[in-house]
């Protein structure tokens, strides 16, 4: 990767639930972590000087990281210094803000770029005083999650209407998928103010194996899913889907580690929707899985099976894609973007076994039609899903935020000429 010119742009990063720093598949802990981590490391190779604030879960983290991939982790005093449901922490939203308005008086970034509904409203209340260009990406919207959860959606009360407040205070926001693009508009936000800049994958980490990851077994083909154990993620409809699927077997990755899944409610009910279809000896539930190990994982599958209710974008199939394995996955949210149905993989109506058994039954009985499948993922993830491309993509709407003298003053030419 070629390093930007110069110094680069002072970003600060908000994700006030979803430290960079966390271990994935927990309940709170999954594709923002990810999305954070990874944003923030390619835009510091970019040359930028980035800032992550998070909150602080634990009493002995250290005020500060520096971490290996070029940025900063800053633990923010917000809140008891435990694990807290991230649909808990709202109250602590206004220590969060005054602890930003505080930090940036000495140490003002060019940008700040809040993660998620709660960080949007921390990050506004110390941007407007400091005159900060302030972008969001919500990850998720409220709205959205209403629609599917109904009286099941755990979170504050007045979400809904603090996101249309969030979305029309932010200088301008960054979608992850074009879905969400629309709801944003039925929300009132000018489709000017948006620009869809979706989440990335590492392409030096996911690729496709040289060599099998796993004997090619003559009586079972796997499928693999992978995500946080929550009844959202689906995983009961590839349970269901497999009792018409009898030479398949499916690996679930997520959730706490596996000496915890007795103790988790998912887990258990999943075992239990395994029990009543018939299928719990062809089901293998790992537990959390390191993110290091996840590569390996996903090239052990025939075919990497994502079908949640609705995603508002999906990093497990790009990670899949980028190891060259063909996707089934549900016609929702930001996997409409990711995957093109007939080339990369199968588009499936959300919360329908049937459909499900039969895209697999037809990809494992064609195994050149599995092979395109996975050559054409891998070169859509590489070439458009990078998180060198994302980053690129992201400091373009920074710009777009951002007035047009400050790329123009020769005081301020520690922005990278690349980045223009």
């Amino acid at each position: 990767m070629t390093r930007d010119m110069g110094l680069g742009m002072k970003i600060a990063m908000i994700s006030e639930h979803a430290s960079p720093l966390a271990a994935l598949g927990g309940v709170d802990a999954g594709g923002q972590n990810v999305h954070v981590a990874e944003l923030s490391a390619a835009l510091a190779r970019r040359g930028h000087d980035v800032v992550v604030y998070t909150r602080r879960d634990d009493p002995d983290l250290p005020e500060e990281v520096e971490t290996e991939q070029g940025y900063t982790v800053v633990h923010v005093p917000a809140g008891p210094a435990r694990y807290l449901p991230k649909d808990l922490m709202l109250e602590y939203m206004g220590d969060f803000g005054s602890y930003l308005l505080d930090r940036w008086s000495e140490e003002r970034p060019d940008v700040a770029h809040a993660h998620f509904w709660m960080s949007g409203l921390a990050t506004q209340l110390a941007a407007r005083p400091r005159s900060i260009a302030m972008i969001q990406t919500f990850h998720a919207l409220g709205v959205v999650k209403r629609r599917y959860q109904g009286s099941a959606d755990t979170s504050p009360p007045d979400r809904i209407r603090l996101e249309r407040l969030i979305a029309r205070g932010a200088t301008r926001i960054a979608a992850t998928c074009s879905d969400e693009v629309f709801e944003l508009a039925r929300m009132g936000v000018p489709r000017s103010r948006t620009s869809v800049v979706p989440c990335g994958v590492d392409v030096q980490k996911f690729t496709p194996a040289d060599e099998p990851e796993r004997p090619v077994s003559k009586d079972l083909h796997r499928l693999v899913s992978v995500g946080r154990l929550v009844p959202r993620k689906g995983f009961d409809i590839g349970i269901a889907a497999l009792a018409k699927l009898p030479d398949t077997e499916l690996v679930i990755a997520g959730g706490p580690p596996a000496g915890g899944l007795e103790d988790d409610a998912e887990a258990r009910r999943l075992r239990m929707v395994a029990e009543r279809f018939g299928v719990q000896d062809r089901v293998r539930m790992l537990g959390q899985v390191p993110h290091d190990e996840m590569p390996a994982l996903l090239r052990s599958a025939d075919a990497v099976l994502c079908t949640p209710w609705y995603e508002p974008f999906g990093i497990v199939p790009l990670e899949a894609m980028a190891c060259g394995r063909p996707v089934i996955a549900s016609a929702v949210g930001g996997m409409l973007d990711t995957v093109v149905d007939g080339v990369t993989g199968c588009l499936v109506p959300p919360r329908n076994p049937d459909r499900v058994a039969d895209a697999v039954r037809g990809l494992f009985a064609d195994s050149s039609r599995r092979i395109g499948f996975g050559i054409a993922g891998y070169d859509r993830a590489k070439s458009r899903y990078s998180w060198d491309r994302v980053a690129l993509d992201t400091v373009r709407v920074y710009k777009r935020a951002l007035p047009a003298a400050m790329f123009e003053d020769p005081k301020r030419s520690h922005i990278g000429v690349n980045e223009r």
